[in-house]
């Protein structure tokens, strides 16, 4: 450590440094999903519930984003398929009643995409999702990100495809009119999935080499974990406030899904510690599409309330969807 203390210091500011750096080194460090699981404050009182969608003849929503507001309606997205395929549309839902949806518009270029998430680039919508299967090349499937854009459902028109392979592509326009690009690769260079940051002058200038290209964030997870942007919010302080999740898996093969929170300092382009805020039993329980997806929570959106707390949606179990009321996990950065 003596490196790290002036010429002429004293012991008291050697030490004084020198603890400084330990700490800096074990923070740097990266927790397990256990560790950060311990970690996670539960509620005394919690309000939550299911939501439920009319019309989807017997099949499955889950994976849906947070409401949001479009031309005078209160919608949401939501990926719909039958228990026994992973074969899925997104579809459009309106809000009907206090927690019933109903469709109200899909479109055949929806047919075959998971996992939808939105996001404004000024007035216009941008609508995402993971179209999945998609042949390669070199034979079987792989999936790939679509991304749409448009002042209307109907108006909507595809601008963009994501990186072969990659899922979990997030973007947040930033006030001076950049654009702000998570990515989340895989194999080689992402492992079970990184994520990885960086920021585009406009939304015309964004590519998929762009996308694969972003620098990664180091030491957010184990090698054997993984994780990914779900939605990212600006904040007070002029940090982006990000929701993701963080996953793992058991000595038994069976996954585990949490969601999680961090900020990136758009300065240093660099994120804060992630710490996990919720997890399967905050839900309403219910069945699973698999006995090994039982503890999985897919972070889909938090709508803040300006009084301390948020609503977080999220899809449970690769059956459903359900809402959480939890304090909020963006507060402590912005202060």
């Amino acid at each position: 450590m003596a490196e790290f203390a002036g010429v002429g210091e004293s012991d008291a500011q050697k030490q004084e440094v020198s603890t400084v750096y330990r700490t800096l080194t074990l923070e740097d460090q990266p927790r397990s999903c256990s560790d950060l699981l311990s970690a996670l404050h539960v509620p005394s009182h919690m309000e939550t519930h299911a939501l439920e969608f009319e019309q989807v003849d017997g099949r499955d929503v889950y994976n849906i984003t947070a409401p949001f507001r479009l031309n005078g309606k209160t919608l949401l997205i939501g990926r719909v398929e039958k228990r026994d395929t992973e074969i899925s549309e997104i579809v459009v839902f309106e809000k009907a009643r206090s927690n019933g949806w109903t469709p109200c518009f899909t479109h055949s270029s929806f047919q075959g995409l998971q996992d939808p998430c939105v996001t404004w680039a000024g007035d216009e919508l941008v609508l995402g999702g993971v179209r999945f299967p998609v042949p390669l090349e070199k034979g079987g499937y792989g999936c790939v990100m679509e991304f749409y854009r448009g002042s209307s459902l109907e108006g909507l028109r595809h601008f963009l495809s994501g990186p072969l392979g990659m899922k979990d592509i997030r973007f947040k326009q930033l006030p001076d009119g950049r654009v702000a690009i998570f990515s989340r690769p895989q194999g080689a260079v992402g492992g079970r999935g990184k994520i990885g940051f960086t920021i585009a002058p406009s939304w015309d200038a964004i590519t998929a080499e762009m996308i694969a290209r972003a620098t990664l964030f180091k030491g957010q997870w184990l090698k054997e974990e993984w994780g990914g942007v779900n939605e990212a919010h600006q904040l007070a302080n002029g940090q982006l406030g990000v929701l993701g999740h963080i996953a793992c898996f058991d000595g038994q093969g069976n996954r585990h899904y949490y969601p999680m929170a961090f900020a990136v300092d758009l300065r240093t382009r660099q994120p804060s510690a992630i710490r996990i805020i919720a997890r399967r039993s905050f839900f309403p329980p219910g069945s699973s599409k698999r006995p090994d997806l039982v503890d999985v929570v897919f972070s889909g959106g938090i709508i803040r309330n300006g009084d301390g707390t948020a609503n977080l949606y999220a899809g449970t179990s690769d059956t459903a969807a359900a809402v959480v009321k939890l304090p909020d996990p963006f507060l402590q950065f912005e202060t």
